[in-house]
């Protein structure tokens, strides 16, 4: 092995990294629709990223998650050593001081801080059923309020007063004081204008889908795919098509789930690529058009990937919600590749 390389935990040499940047890594479990199974698979990519140095694990909220987002924080915070919940935040199910007051107590109690996914989006007739009719510019408009008013409870040295469109505060304070360090991050994953506005205007990391031309198409310091590795690229796909098979049932769940929603980058994935191939350079969509994951996958084998992902890095991207599949060997698999890259 020459001085110009080093040998990664997999075992396979990893070319050496020019950029300073670092990825952090936030992993997401694909669809489940086991309640039985939820928790359970959550733990297990919880205790995964603390022992494998990823910065923490993605929490989703909606009407139809089986545990509430904050609750399977806390469950997390309590069992583990260093992982970091990116608690998924939606203004139509809570206030921004309940939000502020639930971090500053994990604060306290754990000494840890968490992460907040700022979304806005959920099912067209979970917002009916929740009396919320807000136009898609409208939710975008309260989501940068709730921003600003979570922000300023933890930054300003004195009681807030607030007067916004959405939320209003008067003299309203969080004790105790939230240490500098335990800050919460703010992530926006939205791809409207409306999205990119509310970002700009709050300075939140902004995410976007793995773009079917990779590279050529990242536009923020952020990227949201899955894994799928192998130590050969035909391993890879053909075990990657085992794992996610395509279906007409699934299809047409797929079908019926963006009929029901204004998401602006959930129609535009589902026009991308319907027939569900894997392209030469592993893009795979299969997985988002089938309805069992929530984004595109990235298929091929440890090197390549690890090639993908310094290239990322290369480009500004420093964080990545990484999609997984809760199984021990398919983590395995996933950390082999991510130690290729060299930037991990």
């Amino acid at each position: 092995m020459t001085a110009s390389k080093r040998r990664t935990r997999s075992g396979e040499p990893s070319e050496p990294s020019a950029t300073k940047t670092r990825l952090r890594v936030f992993p997401a479990v694909s669809r489940n629709r086991d309640p039985a199974n939820y928790a359970g698979e959550l733990m297990r990519i919880a205790h995964f990223a603390d022992r494998n140095g990823f910065e923490g694990i993605l929490l989703f909220a909606g009407n139809d998650v089986f545990i509430e987002p904050w609750s399977m924080a806390q469950h997390i915070l309590a069992h583990t050593q260093r992982c970091a919940p990116l608690i998924a935040v939606n203004p139509v199910y809570l206030h921004p001081f309940t939000a502020a007051k639930l971090i500053s107590s994990f604060a306290l109690l754990y000494g840890r801080k968490v992460y907040l996914n700022m979304i806005t989006g959920t099912a067209l007739s979970d917002l009916h059923g929740l009396g919320d009719e807000q136009s898609h510019a409208e939710r975008y408009a309260r989501l940068g309020e709730f921003i600003a008013v979570v922000r300023q409870l933890f930054t300003s040295t004195r009681p807030l007063s607030f007067r916004g469109r959405f939320y209003t505060t008067n003299n309203l304070q969080i004790w105790p004081r939230l240490p500098a360090e335990l800050m919460p991050e703010f992530l926006i994953a939205g791809q409207s204008d409306d999205a990119r506005r509310v970002a700009a205007e709050m300075q939140c990391l902004m995410m976007q889908m793995l773009p079917p031309d990779l590279e050529q198409g990242i536009k923020a310091p952020g990227l949201n795919f899955g894994i799928f590795a192998r130590k050969g690229r035909e391993e890879a796909r053909r075990a990657a098509k085992l794992r996610f098979q395509d279906s007409d049932d699934n299809r047409e769940l797929f079908k019926l789930t963006t009929e029901n929603t204004d998401s602006v980058w959930k129609r535009r994935l589902g026009d991308d690529e319907q027939d569900g191939a894997i392209h030469d350079n592993g893009y795979w969509l299969l997985p988002f058009l089938t309805f069992q994951a929530d984004c595109p996958y990235l298929v091929g084998s440890y090197a390549e990937i690890g090639a993908k992902l310094r290239s990322f890095a290369e480009l500004g991207v420093g964080n990545i919600i990484l999609d997984v599949v809760a199984d021990e060997q398919e983590l395995e698999h996933v950390r082999k590749a991510l130690a290729c890259s060299g930037v991990f």
